[in-house]
């Protein structure tokens, strides 16, 4: 606590020397100017607790003093990043139903983390549209939002820009730069300090995945974070007419660990005093014109995996296994041979000591070469039937047609098959198209989903319009599966298809309802916002020099 506070110290000194010395630009005299700050992964719940618990100090105190207001904002299905940029950015209604799906036109996966697929996925949503960045500089997003400068950007991961240069034009800034990096060493050795105590305090329960956390943490939660801030303090400071600063780390160790766990409720803390710094250089430059906002993109379940209550089986198997007795081309059978040595090889490496890129490589070389690997008993894969999991949803497409199939061609290919789905433990309810809206199986039943209508998984919902609201918009994407299954509301609790703690993309409480802070003297849609492409309008005009 005490290094806390005299690195909080030195940075406000350092602050107030920078506003004393920076070099006034009189380039772009844009009425008002926006700054909006995203953390990545926070409910609305969880902040109000987090805010109560005073894990979030700044932030509250911006609100105590009149600097901030908070309304909620729905953010629409899937509950993800990547379709709330979009929709915010480009004031459009995605077509991106999760972060992981199969294009059955292009007959291929597409997976964010996958080079150039972000890139191709914001040329898609951006064409012909403005995005409300144009001029601006974005730092950790999905998308760029029309940005000329970006940092660790997905989009722009291959094709780095300029974002971030600015603290190297002026000796002032060389000194800033300087100061930021000796204080993530100084709180690098924090960390470690406390790892090796923790370590010799249990030496048997520490293991490579507390290693890979502490990598992730100092990485993340240090370096990242600061170096986001001291960028977007720079162009704070030279009058960059749009800022947009997305702070991974409570979403990563949510992921992890839950969204309630200690570890995660820690990075609030951190990000909190980014928020406040960031907040401060706003209030010294009154000559841009600076109206700060803090925002989330979407909230966490706290989830159990799908093997834990399936007694090891994937989603995929499982899905496999019911429709496979009712399938008419099940893939022939490969040449005999025994590959139980190295599959196993394959699987205890998996999931006991790979990390990162190397084990979503051996989770795809599993999937991609499942026939010849799949355990002994398991089920044949099927001809035109391609499962993909992608957190708490998962998406069944049939590939022998590129345009979506409804209930009723499902049904008949399959009897029974959605119905028998949606009385897994692990399965909350299960979608498909028809030609008056989604349908749903719920139990083992089939359920109506109109708004008016009674019964089924959302009945005691108070939300039970913006719900349904979104799983009609969800179910009208033409990229979505087939049949879409959710793992939330599942018997057992939620569940995420993939091995995480939290999870996000569905439509619980936690996941579709967050907030948007903002000045008191800025207006936003006296609408109930219930999707993230009502903001859209909003923050367009500050292009239009309309925010005066």
């Amino acid at each position: 606590m005490a290094l806390d506070g005299v690195i909080l110290s030195v940075q406000r000194a350092l602050d107030r020397l920078a506003r004393w010395a920076r070099l006034r630009q009189s380039a772009d005299r844009r009425p008002r100017r926006f700054l909006i700050v995203q953390i990545d992964g926070l409910s609305r719940e969880v902040l109000e607790r987090a805010m109560a618990a005073r894990r979030m100090r700044g932030l509250a105190r911006l609100v105590a003093a009149g600097r901030l207001r908070m309304r909620p904002l729905s953010v629409g299905l899937p509950s993800s990043t990547p379709a709330f940029q979009a929709a915010l950015m480009y004031g459009v209604r995605p077509d991106i139903p999760g972060f992981h799906w199969y294009d059955k036109r292009a007959r291929q996966d597409v997976y964010f983390p996958r080079p150039g697929v972000a890139d191709l996925v914001e040329e898609r949503h951006a064409r012909g549209r403005r995005g409300i960045m144009q001029g601006g500089a974005s730092y950790g997003c999905m998308f760029t939002g029309g940005a000329e400068d970006s940092l660790w950007t997905m989009a722009k991961l291959l094709h780095p820009t300029r974002a971030g240069l600015a603290i190297l034009r002026v000796p002032l800034s060389t000194v800033l730069l300087g100061w930021v990096v000796l204080k993530c060493c100084a709180l690098t050795a924090v960390e470690l300090t406390h790892a090796c105590l923790r370590l010799l305090a249990d030496p048997v329960g520490r293991g490579p995945r507390a290693l890979r956390w502490l990598l992730i943490k100092v990485g993340l939660s240090i370096w990242a974070r600061e170096l986001f801030t001291l960028a977007a303090s720079a162009d704070l400071y030279r009058g960059v007419p749009a800022v947009y600063v997305n702070y991974l780390e409570y979403d990563v160790f949510a992921h992890a660990y839950g969204p309630s766990h200690p570890l995660a409720l820690r990075a609030l803390r951190r990000v909190d005093r980014s928020i406040v710094q960031l907040a401060r250089i706003c209030r010294r430059v009154p000559e841009w014109g600076y109206d700060l906002y803090v925002l989330s993109d979407h909230g966490q379940a706290a989830t159990r995996p799908f093997v834990q209550v399936s007694g090891g089986i994937s989603i995929r198997d499982a899905v496999l296994g019911v429709l496979g007795p009712r399938a008419g081309g099940a893939v022939p059978n490969g040449p005999a041979r025994d590959p139980a040595r190295l599959r196993t090889q394959i699987a205890t490496y998996r999931r006991a000591r790979s990390h990162g890129l190397v084990q979503r490589f051996l989770a795809y070389l599993e999937r991609d070469f499942a026939r010849w690997l799949r355990p002994h008993g398991g089920p044949e894969p099927l001809a035109g039937v391609h499962v993909v999991a992608a957190g708490p949803n998962a998406f069944v497409y049939f590939t022998d047609s590129p345009e979506p199939l409804r209930a009723e061609e499902i049904e008949r290919r399959f009897p029974g098959g959605a119905a028998a789905l949606s009385r897994h433990r692990g399965i909350g309810l299960v979608l498909a198209r028809s030609a008056g809206g989604p349908v749903c199986w719920h139990r083992g039943e089939r359920v109506p989903l109109g708004a008016a209508a009674g019964g089924g998984p959302f009945a005691n919902r108070g939300d039970r319009e913006v719900v349904v609201s979104g799983l009609r918009e969800l179910m009208d994407m033409p990229s979505t599966g087939d049949l879409v299954l959710y793992g939330i509301g599942a018997p057992v609790g939620d569940v995420s298809f993939l091995d995480e703690r939290g999870a996000h993309a569905g439509p619980s409480e936690a996941e579709l309802h967050t907030f948007i802070f903002h000045p008191p003297s800025v207006a936003l849609p006296a609408l109930p916002l219930t999707h993230p492409v009502q903001l859209y309008p909003h923050f367009a005009a500050y292009g239009d020099g309309a925010r005066s």
